[in-house]
């Protein structure tokens, strides 16, 4: 007997098999059998009758509409004032007169007071010579006088404020470089593609800082209010100290860094040549972006195309009642693209400035599901509806053919 013909080993067989019976079962597709991939687990399946439903409506209702009247009588507390000054400069009389700012051009909450109540602001124009880098710049100014009825704050927050910009264009959003403003000296051909078309300059010199938000950046300037004819004070001209820190959220400063580039590395936007009339030099150098809270704050681009961002705070002292003066450096051009720009002192709350949008919309909602919880408990009791049997909506239960229930008995071959 030749060694091919010797009979093989159990074992061996035995692993012959399995390799066999194991290449004729096919991959099964079917989910393992356990209540979760099986669809098995215990589920509650709330029958919806007037009993249950009905008293939800007065619940929602009950809740909602005293949220509503707490958010309108916050929103009440929170006193501000709006001058829309964008127009100034072409409407308003030359220094020394004043005129009245036009009604429409004015928006103002303030509690009942009889002082001042009667004064519309005023504004008037001049122009001064302001020297950037040793080149002077003719500057339009707008002055702008408003009262302060009753006493306000703190804090007392400083907005401006403008429509018809839209910081939300997609292309407009994305325009920056991160690398950059944390402060790296990113070299012109690694700059974000995003930049474009403010990347680098005709000759070839990188923009610091790079895209349409930076170039974009709001530059009027606005000088701390100053009280001129106090209420009850025999201190007139008294200025109401303001400060541009603390505008900006605190985590923002992390995403900003001094620039390691050098003054003649880099030259600025084409919008800030007025501020930077020769480059940026030794003696006019370029900004430090990690302590320049007004830059951060118009970098945090806004959601909608009317928006205010915060310039100026005073979270100590309050705001005297008397008539204010405020001097604004006019250089944003708002009409090329028909906006307006304004500016709005305003108290807040712990619900935030004045809306009170979210307050009606929680009365309008708490108000409609008690209506309608009445109008559907009425016609309850007046005409009630018998619940039907849910039993009938068993999806697996066993229902008799149609065609038997007809009282013939089914044909069959036979009969047939």
């Amino acid at each position: 007997m030749s060694s091919q013909d010797a009979p093989k080993p159990d074992s061996i067989r035995s692993e012959e098999r399995q390799i066999e019976d194991s290449k004729k079962k096919t991959k099964s597709k079917r989910p393992a059998n356990t209540a979760f991939r099986q669809q098995r687990l215990k589920a509650w399946q709330p029958i919806l009758t007037p009993k249950t439903v009905l008293p939800l409506f007065f619940i929602v209702g009950i809740i909602f509409a005293p949220i509503g009247g707490l958010l309108l009588w916050a929103s009440s507390l929170v006193e501000e004032i709006s001058i829309d000054y964008s127009p100034c400069v072409f409407d308003a009389p030359d220094a020394p007169a004043w005129a009245d700012v036009p009604s429409d051009k004015v928006s103002k909450y303030f509690k009942p007071s009889d002082y001042g109540a009667g004064t519309p602001p005023q504004w008037q124009k001049s122009t001064v010579e302001i020297k950037y880098d040793g080149v002077g710049l003719s500057t339009p100014v707008c002055s702008l006088q408003f009262d302060i009825t009753n006493e306000i704050g703190p804090p007392v927050l400083f907005y401006y404020r403008l429509t018809n910009f839209y910081q939300n264009h997609r292309r407009y959003v994305k325009s920056f470089d991160v690398s950059q403003l944390k402060g790296d000296a990113v070299p012109q051909g690694s700059l974000a593609s995003d930049c474009d078309p403010l990347r680098v300059n005709p000759n070839g010199t990188a923009y610091y800082p790079c895209g349409l938000i930076a170039n974009s950046f709001f530059n009027d300037t606005f000088t701390t209010p100053v009280l001129t004819n106090a209420a009850k004070s025999s201190d007139p001209r008294e200025a109401y100290n303001m400060t541009a820190k603390g505008i900006a959220w605190a985590s923002e400063a992390d995403l900003y860094g001094k620039s390691a580039y050098k003054n003649d590395e880099v030259v600025p936007p084409p919008n800030w040549h007025d501020r930077f009339p020769n480059d940026y030099t030794d003696s006019n150098p370029m900004p430090d972006f990690h302590q320049d809270e007004a830059f951060q704050v118009w970098m945090r681009t806004a959601g909608l195309p009317n928006f205010s961002k915060l310039a100026m705070r005073n979270d100590q002292a309050p705001m005297k009642a008397g008539r204010y003066q405020v001097e604004i450096n006019d250089y944003f051009p708002v009409t090329t693209y028909g906006g307006t720009k304004s500016i709005m002192i305003s108290t807040r709350t712990v619900m935030g400035g004045k809306n009170p949008f979210l307050g009606i919309a929680y009365v309008v909602v708490g108000g409609l599901c008690i209506l309608l919880g009445a109008l559907f408990t009425a016609t309850h009791l007046i005409k009630p509806r018998k619940l039907g049997d849910h039993t009938y909506l068993t999806w697996n239960s066993d229902q008799q053919d149609t065609a038997t229930a007809t009282g013939r008995a089914p044909r069959t071959n036979e009969a047939a």
